[in-house]
């Protein structure tokens, strides 16, 4: 699929060759969208993260393979040579404008990091639990990012912090205490992201929140706080939605916001929904949060679904989720295995139907301009 700044190119030169614009026109905007192009990862940049990534993990695989023929004080100061030879290494390779290798580097020092406080804690006998390990390599991840302000090392930071959550999250059933530590450490890898202009990882934050969320269910009762992620979800997007260009230039989420929003919308209705399919507590309730479901699906693809395509597929994503969850609610008890297969196959066809429909009506604004 092309990307947007190719895209317009293209339209640039279709323009041009209509006669819509001038040459210097052109000219200016196609300076403007190469200014303002954002810049991907590279192959070769992915292809050297996978290696660093590769790399660090030989590296500790190999010294505990040697652990026990190694003296102790040259196992310590291998792993910190690894530690420090990769964060300096990286940063003067980033200097000299070999920015995918120095930040490959970084992620080989952060993985070596993490190795040795495991390495290290078992050859010294030091308390502690995984969770307590994960914390401290989080920390220091997160500030090797801020220092050297980086944007893998920032989303790296926030993929430890999920690990944590998820370790502690699922650990729940046989521990008293609930991961909460996990909306602080949040709200201060968002806020680190924003140093390191890391969109990816404030996008990894957000889908965070919600899982979190959806293990919090499990602690507290449904409803409080299911119906908060609604309302909340709802008010966000009306904002990104109204006011699009306040709310991006805050949050920097490069317009995605809606998205996130409907996300975080249909997974609180989905709780609601959940907790009252029970056929013991099967009330109006369900029926309504049904109905505000699918009227916010369609409002979501009448305000915002021409200008983002992935928002119309989740929505039309969310649409087919509740036709099922309302089958299985409701008409579960009146259908046999055929009948079933004959609803489902309505079911899918009226959502064909209405797909192709709502395109069509996508596209037909630009078609008119495009004649006109």
């Amino acid at each position: 699929m092309a990307s947007y700044s190719s895209r317009v190119r293209a339209d640039i030169a279709r323009w041009l060759q209509a006669g819509l614009i001038d040459a210097a026109t052109a000219d200016s905007l196609s300076r403007d969208v190469e200014a303002n192009e954002r810049k991907s990862l590279s192959f070769g940049s992915i292809l050297a993260m996978m290696a660093a990534v590769l790399f660090g993990a030989a590296i500790l695989i190999f010294v505990a393979a040697n652990w026990d023929a190694t003296p102790r004080l040259a196992r310590v100061a291998a792993l910190f040579a690894v530690i420090l030879g990769g964060y300096v290494g990286g940063a003067v390779l980033k200097a000299r404008d070999h920015a995918a290798i120095g930040e490959a580097l970084w992620i080989v020092a952060a993985a070596a990091f993490g190795g040795s406080i495991a390495l290290i804690g078992q050859m010294y006998h030091l308390s502690g639990d995984e969770a307590s390990a994960l914390v401290t390599w989080g920390a220091g991840t997160a500030l090797a990012a801020v220092a050297l302000r980086s944007n893998p090392l920032t989303v790296a930071s926030v993929g430890i912090a999920d690990a944590w959550l998820f370790l502690k999250g699922f650990d729940y059933y046989s521990r008293s205490e609930f991961p909460h530590a996990f909306l602080i450490m949040a709200i201060v890898l968002f806020a680190v992201s924003f140093w390191t202009r890391s969109q990816a990882a404030r996008h990894l934050i957000i889908l965070s929140v919600l899982f979190y969320l959806v293990l919090l269910v499990t602690n507290h009762d449904t409803l409080q706080v299911a119906i908060p992620l609604v309302v909340v979800s709802a008010l966000l997007f009306a904002a990104s939605v109204f006011a699009p260009d306040p709310v991006d230039r805050v949050v920097q989420l490069g317009g995605r916001l809606p998205l996130h929003a409907l996300l975080g919308f249909l997974t609180g209705l989905a709780m609601i929904q959940f907790e009252l399919a029970d056929e013991s507590t099967y009330n109006s309730g369900f029926a309504l949060a049904s109905v505000i479901a699918l009227a916010g699906i369609v409002a979501a693809i009448v305000l915002a679904g021409r200008e983002s395509r992935g928002l119309r597929w989740f929505a039309y994503l969310g649409f087919a989720f509740e036709l099922a969850i309302i089958y299985v609610v409701t008409l579960q008890s009146m259908l046999d295995t055929a009948g079933f297969f004959l609803a489902a196959a309505v079911l899918l066809g009226i959502l064909a139907i209405v797909i192709i429909r709502v395109e069509k009506r996508m596209k037909g604004p630009d078609a008119k301009g495009a004649t006109a």
